[in-house]
């Protein structure tokens, strides 16, 4: 699904631990690393692509995490004309994403690549809330820095963490 301006709605997802760290993950098959991303179904809210794509690229579940926040709107990227898939019609130029901050709270075990027949990743890490900025691709950046700068006075607080 394409809009008239030619971009490709979807959501990302900024899954964050008590301690502030990110969940980062890297294409399988591929150098590039990124935060789970994924595109919506022309029948679906963004709040139920953002838990379908969870699922997918992950295996989270509703219940393994809580919702903290989400962008007010898109955020757009244009993609770089070498990534244009110029064959596709109408042609895609870039995403205009929803972007979701998520609180993990299951078990590292709960978190699995595996569960569909082609994984969107094939190795995960979690590091420093800003470090992705720094990290993903280029074209990627200014997305990720508004995403991030929006999410950042929602993040858990590690000092009031009530275990339970």
């Amino acid at each position: 699904m394409i809009d008239p301006d030619g971009y490709r709605p979807n959501v990302g997802i900024v899954l964050a631990r008590p301690d502030r760290r990110v969940f980062w993950a890297r294409r399988a098959g591929r150098d590039g690393w990124q935060f789970p991303q994924g595109g919506m179904n022309s029948d679906e809210t963004p709040i139920e692509a953002m838990y379908r794509e969870l699922k997918e690229e992950t295996g989270l579940a509703p219940d393994h995490v809580r919702v903290l926040a989400s962008t007010p709107g898109w955020l757009r990227y244009r993609l770089p004309r070498r990534f244009r898939r110029r064959h596709q019609k109408p042609l895609c130029i870039g995403q205009k994403q929803v972007w979701f901050l998520l609180e993990f709270l299951a078990d590292e075990s709960a978190l699995r690549l595996d569960t569909v027949e082609e994984p969107e990743f094939d190795q995960y890490r979690w590091v420093d809330f800003w470090y992705p900025v720094r990290h993903v691709i280029a074209f990627k950046r200014r997305v990720y820095r508004r995403a991030l700068g929006h999410f950042e006075h929602y993040l858990p607080d590690s000092s009031t963490r009530h275990d339970e």
